[in-house]
């Protein structure tokens, strides 16, 4: 969707130096950019770069001198860009037509959830509104999921995990499993139940291939907020 760079400068809180009509389709870096597109800069030399390159406007948190580009000038240029992405490359959660899962009739499931494809859903699960699952996906019984959550394709989340708000857990990433304990009892090594569970906070976000492994008597709890 193009914008004005007057509207761009309206949603960061700036204020556009040229042309307030040019019109932006999209946002680069300096080295990739074209025509219509947006870029930033926070240094002389990316600055120099930018002027040289096909983006129509360039972010800006200093007083570089007039460009014969369009500058959006902000508080923060890396912030601002952090700001401005979603309005060009607007995040979808993929969500196939068809539907293969299997889930307890106990499970309490928003009816503006989505589950995709080869999900398992245990006993008393509940799913929050908005929330999806997009395939592939194992939720343990008593698990509780917050609104707007996203689980990418084959994550396995284990019994009694408790799941905020708006929180991305990207592919074959684990939650709730076994920690590593044992104890040496006559002569062998024993093994420590693990019977604590995993608490997520709101707004975390936690990347591909991760593991996050349960208390063994209480609780393993990501803070909110917490990007890992």
């Amino acid at each position: 969707m193009p914008f004005t760079a007057a509207q761009i400068a309206e949603q960061l809180k700036g204020e556009v130096i040229g042309d307030g009509s040019a019109r932006l389709t999209g946002f680069a870096l300096r080295d990739c950019a074209r025509a219509g597109d947006l870029t930033f800069a926070e240094k002389e030399t990316y600055f120099a770069a930018a002027e040289q390159s096909q983006a129509a406007a360039i972010l800006v948190s200093e007083a570089f001198a007039p460009s014969k580009k369009v500058l959006i000038r902000v508080r923060d240029a890396r912030v601002a860009m952090a700001r401005v992405l979603p309005l060009f490359f607007r995040r979808t959660n993929n969500r196939p037509a068809f539907i293969q899962a299997r889930y307890d009739a106990s499970a309490q499931i928003n009816p503006t959830a989505h589950i995709g494809p080869d999900c398992v859903v245990g006993a008393r699960v509940r799913l929050g509104a908005r929330s999806v699952l997009m395939g592939g996906n194992h939720i343990g019984c008593d698990c509780q999921i917050g609104d707007d959550g996203c689980l990418f394709p084959n994550v396995v989340i284990y019994a009694r995990t408790q799941i905020g708000h708006r929180v991305s857990i990207h592919a074959s990433t684990v939650i709730g499993s076994d920690g590593y304990s044992y104890v040496f009892d006559e002569g062998r090594q024993r093994k420590v139940l693990q019977i604590g569970n995993v608490i997520i906070h709101d707004d975390v976000e936690i990347g591909a291939n991760a593991a996050i492994d349960r208390g063994a008597l209480g609780s393993t709890v990501i803070g909110q907020g917490t990007k890992d």
